[in-house]
């Protein structure tokens, strides 16, 4: 039996919500996986390998970066992964 999580919303939430976590898939063989750069330095290198491991277990990669580290993504940016991705990661790098 798993433990519930706890995820902290770095964006100052006042009332923090209640999240449930979706499902995982059994494997990555025919997903798209998106990654999202954040801009911050040297996450393009992290990503670089990541996409390496992801795309030789079956995954397709697409890449995305968000124009700034500064400020949450542009919704416009949001909308096209969720669209377009199984899943997406995001690079935290410095």
């Amino acid at each position: 039996m798993t433990e519930p999580l706890t995820v902290l919303d770095p964006t100052a939430e006042a009332t923090p919500g209640q999240r449930s976590l979706n499902p995982r898939p059994p494997g990555l063989d025919g997903l798209t996986i998106g990654l999202l750069d954040i801009s911050k330095p040297r996450g393009d290198v992290f990503l670089d390998r990541l996409e390496e491991q992801l795309t030789t277990q079956g995954a397709m990669v697409r890449r995305y970066a968000k124009p700034t580290f500064t400020k949450p993504a542009p919704v416009d940016l949001r909308h096209e992964i969720a669209t377009q991705c199984d899943a997406v990661i995001e690079a935290l790098a410095d």
